[in-house]
């Protein structure tokens, strides 16, 4: 049976230091064991507080739950990645906590200075319309719950930009349509160990990497063949509230 630490000192120190922080730029830098399952404990704590703030700016409760969930489904994917409990995602999560980072629909939109950092979570595919819906409803929400916040433009990092994943994937697929929305800029960076990471979870050899969807097949056979992914960025202009926020449905 799995036995937590029982610090109730240093869980309420880092509770504190994360409510604190609610609302601000700048969030807590916690030292940790890699996989330190104890860490969930202060985000758990701090839940009243993380939605006492979200009453307070009117966030919908659909889209509360909807974006704190994550810390669940983080500790799943440590548990499909390693064969055992953990956490390994404080530094991700406390954005969620400190309510600088919301789930609309399909996307995850993280604030900036610069604008609305959009953030792709795994499981689900990237149906267009849900896409459109998420993108469509992010400037409204912003402006509506957090109108300090630029909300112009869409950004984002991932591999999911890679245009080599064109080459190997349908036209008609859900992220080479997702690929076409964006403007990329000229930065490129290794990406092998993030495609792997988020497409297969347990990164394991080349060999031993399931095989049951194009996106797996594509990945594998471009690596055997000697190719490298990237991880790419671009951007997109968001369109701007004329009234109410649209449905995510």
């Amino acid at each position: 049976m799995l036995a937590l630490p029982r610090d109730e000192r240093t869980i309420e120190r880092q509770r504190a230091e994360l409510v604190a922080l609610i609302g601000e730029r700048d969030g807590p830098r916690w030292t940790a064991a890699r996989g330190d399952l104890a860490l969930v404990l202060p985000f758990v704590a701090a839940l009243p507080d993380v939605l006492a703030y979200h009453d307070r700016i009117g966030v919908p409760e659909d889209v509360s739950w909807a974006t704190l969930a994550d810390l669940g489904r983080h500790a799943a994917l440590y548990r499909r990645a390693h064969d055992r409990p953990g956490f390994d995602h404080a530094w991700w999560l406390q954005l969620h906590f400190r309510g600088r980072l919301f789930r609309l629909g399909r996307l995850q939109f993280e604030q900036r200075r610069r604008g609305l950092s959009v953030h792709v979570p795994g499981g689900e595919t990237l149906d267009p319309s849900a896409v459109d819906a998420s993108l469509a409803a992010a400037p409204s929400f912003f402006a509506r719950h957090l109108p300090a916040q630029p909300r112009e433009t869409a950004f984002i990092t991932s591999w999911l930009l890679d245009p080599q994943l064109a080459e190997w994937l349908p036209p008609d697929s859900n992220i080479v349509r997702f690929q076409r929305r964006w403007t990329l800029d000229a930065l490129v960076e290794d990406g092998d160990a993030s495609i792997l990471e988020f497409v297969f979870v347990r990164v394991r050899p080349l060999d031993e990497l399931p095989q049951r969807t194009a996106l797996e097949r594509a990945v594998v056979a471009h690596l055997r063949r000697g190719g490298h992914w990237h991880v790419r960025s671009g951007t997109l202009a968001l369109c701007q509230p004329s009234g109410s926020t649209p449905p995510l449905s």
